[in-house]
């Protein structure tokens, strides 16, 4: 599916997505794809189709740093990818890159989650 058009006066929404391994987001960022848990698919598509623009910020869990961001492209469908080989993934949706490049989780600790106590990003 294709991403809705921009609409004015409706939120744009941030999630941090923890990924277990390094070469995870390695196939991410060649393909245009992600995968998460089917726990979030319910929350990413709602957020892709009541927002204006939903952006994915990638980390390796156990880092320290993030590895960049995307911008969902797509609602998360019913079909799965063997890209991970990981059981416990559910469907691809495509993700658009816009920085690839490791950034440490001390510069955005100006950075706080109003929405989890206010914590510091990472």
């Amino acid at each position: 599916s294709k991403s809705p058009s921009p609409r004015q006066n409706t939120p744009v929404r941030y999630f941090v997505m923890k990924s277990s391994n390094l070469q995870n987001i390695e196939i991410s960022q060649q393909k245009g794809i992600w995968s998460t848990k089917p726990s979030n698919e319910r929350k990413l598509n709602g957020a892709f189709w009541e927002s204006s623009m939903v952006y994915l910020i990638f980390s390796v869990q156990g880092s320290g740093h993030f590895q960049g961001f995307a911008r969902m492209c797509s609602s998360i469908g019913c079909e799965k990818s063997q890209d991970w080989g990981s059981a416990g993934l559910g469907g691809v949706f495509k993700v658009e890159w816009i920085r690839k490049e490791s950034i440490p989780f001390q510069f955005a600790h100006h950075l706080l989650n109003p929405w989890n106590d206010n914590k510091k990003v990472q």
